[in-house]
């Protein structure tokens, strides 16, 4: 035990928030897949993951974790418009202070408490969605207070900033006001579940599942379900495209049970109910597993990603890596992650993704080459590369 603290104590030691590691929107993800590749390197840094509960789940090898013991968790405070307690954020502060580490990771603000101490924190800022179109991600005034509170309390201890693209980071330079020099990038990559499937038996089996005729030829959204992702418009663009295209159907992949973040489920489900047109074309899965994710996504015509902002877009490296072409939003980071593996359009106009859709669905040529051009463009995304580059944000805090 005594070499490997003294092994330890040569290296930085980099406390880590976990409290989202179980959070199965975007961020909760990057945690996960972020810290599991930076566990396997030897790089000259420990890591400890702190949560708010016991995890009771594997965790990657050579971490070590302390736990504040709260009475909720961060997943608890994220349905509706409910938040964390003083008392919550006060017993992580409390325990990041007495563990003294070198340095402190929150990998998302989302997540960000209060630190009762000197230690430098990086900070990743995944996007600046909150800040342009508020209206659309809190429920009440209260909760975008809250999250604007929370957001000047982390600017004001974040020795570096990190994002995951370019647009994000001029977001943070533009519109969070963070300098430039404090700003690292990083990057994101799909889980190795998203991969090349080509059991037929498989797909069908997964497309049965989830009630998707088997000759069905559909666009896929995959992810969050809220309004700022934009499903509604999709949804308006689909009686047109059915009309030129009468085998397209559109599978709406998410959680619909309204028990996480603020969504318009209700309003997108009404919006199918009440035109007859697409009853029989558009299927709400609910939430699925990325393996089921996975297979559905390798029999994808293209999924659809309409989103009105995206800080990375990490459903479109997913698609990627299955096959799929990207139909996706211009705005924000997607045309930047994206590249040529897509198609895209002003996600506030209508026609502009009808007409793209018909587009792609009457080009057999086109469609080959978006295909193609997926499967290559997402081999330019690895953890492990983020890993390398989160490596460099540390060492940059570590010796400011």
């Amino acid at each position: 035990m005594d070499n490997r603290l003294a092994m330890i104590n040569k290296k930085i030691h980099v406390g880590v928030d976990a409290t989202s590691w179980i959070n199965d929107r975007g961020f909760g993800r990057f945690t996960r897949e972020l810290m599991t590749a930076l566990a396997k390197r030897n790089e000259g840094f420990h890591y400890t993951l702190v949560f708010d509960r016991p995890p009771a789940f594997a965790l990657p090898e050579n971490v070590d974790v302390i736990i504040a013991d709260t009475h909720n968790t961060l997943n608890d405070a994220a349905v509706g418009d409910k938040s964390r307690s003083i008392s919550y954020l006060m017993k992580l502060g409390q325990v990041v202070r007495k563990a003294k580490f070198d340095i402190f990771f929150f990998p998302a603000v989302y997540s960000y408490f209060p630190l009762l101490a000197r230690v430098p924190c990086i900070v990743c800022y995944h996007d600046t969605t909150a800040e342009r179109i508020p209206h659309l991600l809190f429920p009440t005034q209260m909760n975008r207070r809250l999250w604007q509170l929370k957001t000047a309390l982390a600017k004001l201890q974040t020795a570096r900033a990190m994002t995951v693209s370019q647009s994000s980071a001029r977001d943070l330079e533009h519109i969070l006001h963070i300098p430039k020099r404090k700003i690292d990038l990083v990057s994101e990559a799909a889980d190795p579940v998203f991969r090349l499937i080509e059991n037929k038996q498989e797909i069908d089996a997964a497309k049965s599942k989830y009630n998707i005729p088997l000759d069905a030829d559909y666009l896929m959204t995959l992810g969050g379900m809220n309004a700022h992702k934009n499903i509604l418009s999709l949804l308006k663009a689909m009686p047109r495209v059915i009309e030129e295209h009468p085998q397209a159907h559109l599978v709406i992949v998410g959680d619909i049970s309204g028990k996480g973040f603020w969504d318009n489920v209700p309003e997108l489900q009404k919006f199918v109910a009440d035109n007859p047109a697409l009853q029989s074309r558009v299927h709400f899965t609910g939430y699925a597993d990325d393996e089921d994710a996975a297979l559905l996504l390798n029999d994808a015509a293209a999924l659809a990603f309409p989103s009105l902002w995206e800080g990375f877009g990490l459903p479109a490296v997913e698609a990627m890596s299955c096959g799929a072409p990207v139909l996706a939003s211009d705005r924000g980071s997607l045309p930047e992650v994206v590249g040529d593996a897509g198609l895209y359009y002003d996600p506030e106009n209508i026609e502009e993704i009808t007409a793209c859709v018909i587009k792609f669905f009457g080009d057999p040529a086109l469609r080959n080459r978006l295909r193609e051009a997926s499967i290559a463009r997402a081999l330019e995304f690895t953890w492990d590369n983020a890993a390398a580059l989160a490596e460099q944000s540390f060492r940059k805090c570590a010796d400011r």
